[in-house]
């Protein structure tokens, strides 16, 4: 199983998981975008950032693996592709390419930056946020110890890639790429609702793994596992997220 099984309601992730596009913005800002420029967002969800580059002047084409993360981005009247992000088929066209909380879900992330190297015209720069090494390791380890009591492995059903700074930069360079900016930090982030919420939006690979008859119930066990490390007095989730970010440029 892989992430290619994860399933975006754009809806319900504009409800509950709105708080990833609005802690975009300091990569946004990092990216530096110019008037003009064509921008690639890769990974753009439903468009809420892409939406801030076109505001900016930039000509933004906006693609996702998913047809309704699409959609919505469409209904914002940006252009857009539904593309993988490991198959990439572009070739000089683009000034930069920035992508928010996305590359977490691309397994593949040899293809990815070579696909992102290709697009790039000489000269242009990659910006991008995601999840790095250590990113919600409780979360991951309370849905382990969960699943395990199904006899269901964990292991086997991990969505996503959290790699170190030094492995991401070497990665980055083996590519072309000269890199300028590569920082893995925590960023604790408390979410709106229960964590049973977001579990279901992020976790989905995990929980379609289990017997839907069960699932309500082992979704609450997991929250049960977390509640006293990832809940404050007050009831607010806390999600132990750690974020990598990099700045990198493809050589003129």
């Amino acid at each position: 199983m892989d992430a290619s099984l994860q399933q975006w309601n754009s809806e319900r992730y504009a409800r509950t998981g709105r708080f990833v596009s609005d802690l975009g913005v300091d990569a946004l800002a990092l990216l530096a975008p110019q008037p003009e420029e064509y921008v690639l967002d890769l990974g753009c969800g439903d468009g809420a950032l892409t939406e801030k580059l076109a505001k900016a002047g930039c000509r933004v084409l906006a693609v996702d693996s998913s047809i309704d993360q699409i959609r919505a981005a469409q209904a914002r009247g940006l252009d857009t592709r539904m593309i993988d992000a490991a198959q990439l088929d572009f070739d000089n066209e683009f000034d930069a390419v920035f992508s928010n909380a996305a590359l977490h879900w691309v397994k593949d992330s040899d293809a990815a930056i070579k696909g992102i190297f290709r697009a790039l015209k000489p000269g242009g720069r990659f910006v991008a946020e995601f999840g790095g090494d250590g990113n919600i390791a409780e979360v991951r380890a309370a849905i382990a110890t969960v699943l395990e009591r199904r006899d269901i492995d964990a292991a086997r059903l991990m969505p996503w890639f959290f790699p170190t700074k030094e492995e991401y930069r070497q990665s980055l360079e083996h590519h072309g790429f000269h890199v300028e900016v590569v920082e893995l930090f925590d960023r604790p982030t408390p979410i709106p609702g229960p964590l049973s919420d977001w579990l279901e939006i992020f976790a989905h690979p995990f929980l379609i793994a289990i017997d839907a008859a069960v699932r309500s119930d082992t979704v609450q066990e997991i929250c049960q596992v977390l509640s006293d490390s990832l809940q404050d007095a007050e009831g607010t989730w806390v999600v132990d997220y750690v974020r990598l970010r990099v700045r990198a440029s493809k050589p003129a």
